[in-house]
Order: structure tokens, then sequence, then C-alpha cells
């Protein structure tokens, strides 16, 4: 018969279990304490877990803090909904964008000026690339897929650059901000920008040509 003061043991996670757990605390360590406190061990300590765990998976803090910033990221996907027209796809894709992602750059920011960057030995542009991937290309891609589609743009017409603007600016301004884009602000960039870009491709023009 069992004792009453035993203890059940512990469930073991493992997998993708184990892997999600480490991340997390290492986000919650990174967003509590920053990337110069935070230490493998501190991490392993939230985690409930030993050290060695941690470095099974990732060499140091600079590759675990990147894994834990894009597992946040995937974690916590911004919605890209079908409006029925492209304007109306990136007024609210970029608007979600803007609330969302806002405390995620405040993190990322800091860690990338407290030592991220020097520890990793990447740039700027290499920790972007890390952090969003080509998952983040592919989701944007489907708002122009669908309006070319529906027969709104020829993306043939439009240079990738185009296309990543409106993206680029709102992830400038959260860089720079760090809080949430205003809903004049992505007004400006959607009407006043990029829209008018994508007409004067779509008439055969050159930007400059239209003014």
């Amino acid at each position: 018969m069992t004792s009453p003061s035993a203890e059940s043991p512990r469930k073991r996670r493992r997998g993708r279990e184990l892997e999600a757990a480490l991340l997390g605390a290492a986000w919650d360590e990174l967003v509590q304490v920053g990337f110069g406190r935070l230490t493998m061990e501190s991490v392993a300590s939230r985690a409930g877990t030993g050290v060695a765990v941690l470095y099974r998976r990732w060499a140091n803090k600079g590759d675990l803090v990147l894994a834990a910033l894009k597992h946040y990221r995937d974690s916590h996907p911004v919605d890209i909904p079908d409006t029925g027209s492209l304007r109306g796809d990136l007024l609210a894709t970029l608007t979600e964008m803007g609330d969302r992602r806002a405390a995620f750059f405040a993190v990322a920011a800091a860690a990338a000026f407290s030592g991220l960057l020097a520890d990793t030995g990447l740039t700027p542009g290499q920790v972007r690339d890390q952090i969003f991937g080509d998952d983040h290309r592919t989701r944007i891609h489907a708002i122009y897929r669908r309006a070319h589609d529906r027969g709104e743009i020829n993306l043939e017409r439009i240079p990738s650059d185009v296309l990543a603007l409106p993206f680029d600016l709102v992830r400038h301004d959260l860089l720079i901000d760090l809080r949430a884009v205003p809903a004049t602000r992505i007004g400006t960039i959607v009407d006043e920008l990029f829209l008018p870009l994508v007409r004067a491709h779509a008439a055969g023009a050159r930007p400059h040509e239209t003014a």
C-alpha cells in the first residue's frame, strides 16, 4: 500500500514538450531580467531542469535567446484576415502586427543592444532574418497572392521591395518607438505610400513619372 506521504513522481517532459518549456522559460527570463543577466543556469532553474539539458540543444545563451524569440513569434502569430480587398487586408494585418508585436520588438531590441549581437556575431539584418525567417515571408505573400487572384494586382509587375515596403515600415516603427503603431500611421503607409506605388507599376510607369 502506498504511503500517504509519498509524492507522485513528476511527469518527465520530452521532445517538443520539453523544448517548448525550455524556450518559454528563456523568454520569461529574458523579459524579467534582460539578456545581460540571463544565464543558462537561470533559464534551467526557471524551467525546473538541469543546465546540461540546455547545452544539449543550444551551444550558448545567444543561440538559446534567438530560439526563444522565434518560438515566441511562432506561438503568438499575427492574424492575416481575408477582408476581400488588398487595402482591407493590409490595414487589418498591419494594425494587428503593430499592436501584437510591440512587446516582442521591445524585448528583442533590448536583447540586441545589451549583448545578443556581440555574443552571436550577427548583424542586425541577420538577426532579423533569423527571427522572422521564411514563414514570415510566406504569410505576407499570401495577402498579395489573394489580391493577384482577385485581379487587384499583377505580381509580375510589382518589385519585391515594393511588396515588402509596408511591413518593413511597420517593423521600423516598432523598433524605433517600441510601442503600438498608431492607426493614422498605418493608413499613411497603405494609402499614401504603398498603394500609389502599386498603381504606378500597374500602369507601367516608373514611380517618379507619376509625380
